[in-house]
């Protein structure tokens, strides 16, 4: 036990915050490598006319995290974050692993393809539950703004490496490019595994199973000082016994009494209107976008995704540096106003000018992905994790983790059938409007968090008319 302890000891918090946050990469990596893998599979398959079931071999996954995020939440309440973590990293690396050894039956191979990637999806919705409830129990209170933007680096830097290793493994014979691409997703989640057999559990976890002594000596690793450790242990003591008396006293139906509704409606709403906007359409689809834009070869258009990554990395240190510069609210309004535009000007263009240049509506997603990087797709997770009160903050968090991947799932699956049905600039138009329907949402229904207590919040919305009334910017 002492050379495991002194072991433990010469971890550096870097790391304890890297390979905590690394589980992003696995998340990021898996929605990104689809992309790739898609032209190539198509043609191995003779799926070029089967809408539906490339739909749902993309949509999957999806379709599994909206299960895996819940159950994991569930299962690291009782047996930690840490091991479920690791627990998570081993079935993303056997289904990653069956993902690129599909067998060739026929008709088959798609239903094999689609069920083993479902699995998968357990692993991803866990990770992207698991990750920031990690995070945030082993960061200092002042460093969590900052934190939570390194998790959504790493997943766009994840799907910014699926992308890189899709070009780079594009030459290849296409029956072999696509099955490397889906089976390299195991040597993230290999890495992962390893370092995290190295992190501690946090001492959220251990001291609501008792072991005082175990949490103080995990503090004693990433926090400055004993005055330090002594006073986060006594909050999360008084936190964990304010949860216990909270949840004694609430059910599903108090998330829609009046005293907790509008924020309820508020959260869920923003993060459902995350992904019906479509910013997976284009994470998923934008070689097949290109080629139905240009008439050139998806499996040719490669170099679009690392575009697409680029940005998304990009954007995401930008929103670091602005994060606390800014309203919640006013990045939001911004951000969804010109996504909308960048999806609606293509439709409206092409019908003034029929014979628009065809990367027209390359550059526009370009835009497109650029404001959504710092805009909605950090700040939904900030808002959901600020919007909630505490009575009422596991449930509510929950639903609006089940929506913004039900939305993910159905993007994915309904977006090749659309396209196959109507024009491509009309598709994206229609997620234009929602986009706008999104602004106007966060203009009517969503409260500023920024810079304000949690009881604060909790105020504006147990008594929003009135708030509203006296304080209309809010």
């Amino acid at each position: 036990m002492n050379v495991m302890a002194k072991a433990k000891k010469k971890i550096s918090s870097a790391f304890i915050y890297f390979f905590g946050s690394f589980g992003g990469i696995l998340f990021g990596y898996d929605i990104g490598v689809m992309t790739g893998a898609l032209p190539f599979l198509q043609a191995d398959w003779h799926l070029e006319n089967a809408a539906s079931l490339v739909g749902w071999i993309t949509s999957a996954v999806m379709f599994g995290a909206i299960f895996g995020g819940a159950l994991a939440g569930q299962l690291s309440d009782k047996f930690g974050r840490r091991k479920m973590i690791l627990m998570s990293a081993i079935v993303f690396m056997i289904f990653s692993v069956l993902s690129g050894v599909s067998p060739e039956i026929g008709e088959a191979s798609a239903y094999y393809l689609i069920i083993v990637r479902m699995f998968l999806g357990l692993a991803v919705g866990a990770a992207s539950a698991l990750v920031p409830a990690y995070m945030s129990e082993m960061a200092p209170a002042k460093a969590r703004g900052r934190l939570s933007g390194l998790n959504q680096t790493m997943i766009v830097s994840g799907m910014l490496l699926s992308y890189v290793v899709d070009f780079l493994l594009k030459d290849l014979p296409g029956e072999w490019a696509w099955r490397l691409m889906l089976g390299l997703a195991a040597v993230p989640a290999l890495i992962l595994f390893l370092g995290v057999l190295r992190l501690p559990e946090s001492p959220r976890f251990l001291l609501r199973k008792g072991d005082e002594a175990q949490a103080r000596k995990v503090l004693s690793y990433i926090r400055k000082n004993p005055a330090e450790i002594d006073q986060e242990l006594a909050s999360i003591k008084e936190t964990a016994k304010e949860e216990r008396q909270a949840n004694q006293k609430t059910s599903w139906s108090t998330l829609f009494s009046s005293k907790y509704r509008y924020l309820v409606i508020a959260g869920v709403g923003v993060a459902a209107f995350q992904q019906f906007q479509g910013a997976n359409a284009i994470f998923y689809y934008i070689p097949l976008i290109v080629q139905k834009a240009t008439g050139q070869a998806a499996s040719s258009n490669l170099m679009w995704p690392i575009v697409q990554g680029i940005i998304l990395v990009i954007g995401s240190l930008v929103y670091m540096w602005i994060a606390d510069k800014f309203n919640r609210r006013t990045l939001l309004m911004v951000g969804g106003a010109v996504m909308g535009l960048s999806f609606i000007l293509p439709a409206v263009i092409n019908w003034m000018m029929p014979n628009m240049n065809p990367m027209t509506i390359v550059v526009f997603l370009c835009i497109y992905v650029a404001f959504y990087s710092f805009t909605w797709a950090p700040l939904t997770w900030v808002l959901v994790g600020e919007i909630f009160p505490l009575a009422i903050r596991g449930r509510a968090s929950g639903l609006a983790s089940s929506f913004n991947w039900i939305g993910s799932w159905l993007v994915g699956l309904i977006f090749p059938i659309m396209t196959a049905s109507m024009p491509q600039e009309a598709v994206f138009a229609i997620f234009g409007i929602i986009c706008i329907l999104g602004v106007i949402f966060v203009k009517t229904c969503v409260p500023e968090t920024r810079g304000h207590t949690l009881e604060e919040i909790e105020e504006q919305g147990t008594n929003h008319g009135r708030v509203k009334a006296t304080n209309p910017e809010n």
